[in-house]
């Protein structure tokens, strides 16, 4: 008798996936991501992970401007092989089409926020600044734990648009206080509180 396999994985086509083909293919988990052509399955994530979100998300949508709008993991198709789903990104708000949408394009995007988690730090801290650099995104904020208790700490990049490499501008440990890609100030020491 011969042990049947529990899942049944896709098998990928000779060149990779397509954006259409993560968007297409049926019974997918949640949150999977398209890097160079490959599905990149999500694990679970930490509890750091989660609140990081949940905070980044209420403090940027707290000071928005109006022709902006704040996401919590949406898909951005970078080409027609990348479309990773940031945790948090802004979008212009022209690129909001309906409560139907499933992507933006990453013209559309003005910050991706990526918050690293164990089974992603070489797709968070390499892969992914990479690919949203070079597709033009000009914002991107990278949040790892740091300190003794476990608080975020915000590495937050701009775009040369010469080299299409993203540059440090700044670490954030305690409070986040930037006037790009618009005014904002968020206190990061509320984590202990959520």
């Amino acid at each position: 008798m011969t042990a049947q396999p529990q899942h049944q994985w896709p098998v990928p086509p000779p060149d990779g996936y397509t954006v259409d083909d993560l968007l297409t293919l049926p019974d997918l988990p949640p949150h999977t991501e398209l890097i160079d052509g490959s599905l990149v399955f999500v694990s679970p994530q930490r509890d750091f992970h989660s609140v990081v979100m949940y905070m980044l998300e209420a403090g940027l949508r707290s000071t928005v401007p109006r022709d902006l709008r704040v996401r919590r993991e949406m898909t951005v198709e970078l080409d027609r092989r990348n479309a990773p789903e940031p945790d948090v990104l802004v979008v212009r708000a022209e690129a909001v089409t309906g409560r139907r949408q499933v992507r933006y394009r990453a013209a559309d995007v003005v910050l991706a926020v990526e918050v690293v988690s164990p089974d992603s730090e070489s797709r968070d801290r390499d892969t992914k600044p990479r690919k949203y650099a070079a597709a033009g995104i000009p914002h991107f904020w990278l949040v790892e734990m740091g300190g003794p208790a476990d608080h975020p700490v915000v590495h937050v990049y701009e775009l040369d648009v010469l080299t299409r490499r993203y540059t440090p501008t700044a670490i954030h440990r305690d409070r986040l206080k930037l006037s790009v890609p618009y005014g904002m100030d968020i206190d990061l020491t509320t984590i202990d509180e959520l």
